[in-house]
């Protein structure tokens, strides 16, 4: 009885190790005949009086070998995502871009097509490693676009990780569910878009454009993750595009020696120029899927955020876009917390990055492969004030009113910074420590203004270091990261006269909740993909939330017949609230802006000449 109960309970832990790590079908088959064959060999065994301690020590031993023989051959291979959840997709009619004809895929119920992996670059490969993306090659016949391309070059975790943090984190982790049961492809071959019309645009129809731009630090992130897929909004009435851009070094390293071979000076902006290029292939194809290159609105979450900010002040993309969505972060701030940092500090890392290669130059630097590169300890997550893409410190460009935008749409959630710093325990003896990196000088009246242990934690992680005062480090930590850079933002649009409306996403739920990119199914209509997680107050918010950014994208004003009034922000004392409530309401941070502002003000002072 006790080796069958053994058998059950290694049965089971071995197969969802099997389902967690997304081995094959060929994996689970191979498993399910070695625990076959050991429970036969025992049979056999003590029919013929032979087992024993010994022999059945043996047989445990040699099923546990080639389990892991099983675990380790039986892998996911690496395969391209399908652009579409239905399978066996019906196919478009082919249609004409400057490149060259190209066919997508209809979604399941034919309101959508989607054109995945079109490229608006060449590969920015060999010789065109850190340099300015190119326009791209024109192909012959007709492409099909029915997989999203590789992803850029990053680090990534193993499936097995991965579907932990779906489990444990996200709660959306599906149980024997073998269509995904491969690992995504990457690949310094990255610079593709995805593009998302409604079944009936057809070119002329001039319907409104959404380009959005990912998140992930700068570091990682892919132009197909599912929450943000633009399928379910296009059904709003309007063409949604995704693009990618290379990340980490590949699109930000700075070196002085790229910069004087650049025609135009140019380096550690790689990723934003080939954002700029994207915007480029939208005013140049976009009326072929039936979008309007003259209605462009750009949408970024996090650094796709930052992005979009910086494309705001960057002189090459005038007249590329008309209006933002900005969601969780800006590099608006005297001196930003992430995502922009100084050129002589890029420079540095640059060279040290030559050091730890080995290599004295660009040129030999781009010999070596792409896989090598990606494994290096430095960390290139932030643009630089560059003189070509970025002219000087964004918020000089807002003071003076020389940014792009005509209208904005911005925001924050009410749990930004939770989940970057899980693994920092808080207490009342390091409370003070911990949020001088962010306040300077003004930390003692931090924390008279924050008392340690006056906020209660938000849905602590499972591994969350925790500590009595989390919850209060938690609320600095966002306040300065993430929400402060919207109440510069929306500032500086209402002091120039022009369109501005600022929320703050609030719903709990069994995902993210709150917590920094929780807004992201919601706003982008990707509930159903997971649609275990939610209940029916979800859906509820995601449909008017739809329905803000669409009419935004349409009219520059997110209102609309049946939906609460979202009125222009005057300042960012008050915010719109999206969560249970839907309303105005108090900026919950607005008490910690003045400290922030003195902060950010004396390191104004001090970088000045």
């Amino acid at each position: 009885m006790f080796f069958y109960l053994m058998i059950t309970l290694v049965s089971l832990l071995f197969f969802a190790v099997l389902d967690l790590a997304k081995n094959t079908l060929l994996g689970w088959l191979c498993a399910a005949a070695v625990i076959a064959s050991l429970i036969i060999g025992r049979l056999l065994l003590r029919h013929y009086g032979r087992w024993n301690k010994g022999t059945g020590a043996a047989s445990w031993l040699a099923a546990l070998v080639l389990l892991v023989l099983v675990l380790l051959f039986t892998g996911p291979p690496y395969a391209l995502v399908p652009a579409v959840a239905n399978k066996n997709a019906e196919v478009t009619e082919p249609l004409t871009i400057a490149q060259g004809q190209l066919t997508g895929v209809y979604n399941a119920d034919r309101s959508v097509r989607v054109y995945a992996g079109i490229p608006f670059a060449k590969p920015p490969v060999g010789e065109l490693r850190w340099r300015e993306p190119q326009a791209p090659e024109p192909w012959e016949g007709i492409r099909a676009c029915d997989h999203f391309q590789p992803q850029a070059m990053q680090s990534s975790t193993v499936p097995f990780m991965d579907s932990l943090y779906h489990l444990l984190g996200y709660h959306d982790y599906r149980w024997l569910d073998f269509s995904d049961n491969y690992r995504e492809m990457m690949s310094e071959d990255c610079l593709y878009l995805n593009v998302y019309a409604p079944s009936d645009a057809r070119e002329g129809d001039a319907l409104p454009v959404l380009v959005y731009i990912h998140g992930g630090s700068l570091t990682s992130g892919q132009p197909w993750y599912t929450e943000y897929r633009g399928e379910d909004l296009a059904r709003q009435g309007i063409v949604v595009v995704n693009i990618a851009y290379r990340v980490n070094i590949f699109g930000y390293l700075a070196l002085s020696e790229l910069a004087e071979e650049s025609e135009n000076g140019t380096t550690g902006n790689y990723g934003l120029l080939d954002q700029i290029r994207a915007l480029q292939w939208v005013q140049e194809n976009i009326t072929a899927f039936g979008g309007d290159p003259d209605q462009v609105t750009l949408a970024g979450e996090s650094a796709g955020a930052s992005s979009v900010n910086a494309l705001c002040v960057s002189p090459l993309t005038k007249g590329l876009f008309r209006r933002v969505i900005a969601e969780s972060s800006s590099i608006l701030a005297v001196k930003p917390y992430h995502t922009l940092r100084d050129k002589e500090e890029a420079f540095a890392m640059g060279q040290d990055i030559l050091d730890e290669f080995g290599v004295r130059s660009v040129d030999e630097l781009r010999t070596l492969p792409a896989d090598r590169l990606e494994g290096t300890r430095y960390t290139n997550s932030a643009m630089i004030v560059d003189g070509y893409a970025i002219t000087e410190p964004p918020y000089l460009t807002y003071q003076k009113g020389e940014n792009h935008e005509e209208a904005l749409l911005n925001g924050f959630n009410a749990h930004e910074a939770d989940a970057f710093l899980m693994g920092t325990k808080a207490t009342e003896e390091n409370y003070a420590e911990l949020i001088t990196p962010i306040l300077g000088e003004w930390t003692e009246e931090a924390v008279r203004l924050v008392p340690p242990g006056s906020v209660e934690q938000y849905q602590p992680f499972l591994i969350d270091a925790k500590g009595e005062t989390k919850g209060s480090l938690n609320k600095l930590y966002s306040a300065a990261w993430f929400t402060y850079s919207h109440y510069l933002w929306t500032n500086y649009m209402a002091r120039q006269e022009r369109p501005v409306y600022e929320y703050c996403f609030t719903k709990t739920n069994r995902s993210l909740g709150s917590f920094h990119a929780g807004e992201l199914p919601y706003a982008y209509g990707n509930l159903w993909r997971h649609d275990w997680v939610y209940e029916d107050s979800d859906r509820e918010l995601s449909e008017k939330m739809q329905r803000y950014w669409a009419n935004f994208v349409k009219y520059g004003d997110p209102n609309g017949e049946g939906l609460p009034e979202w009125p222009t922000s005057k300042g960012a004392d008050e915010v719109f609230e999206l969560g249970d409530h839907i309303g105005v309401i108090p900026d919950p941070n607005l008490d910690i802006y003045p400290l922030l502002d003195s902060y950010q003000a004396s390191l104004e002072e001090t970088s000045s000449p």
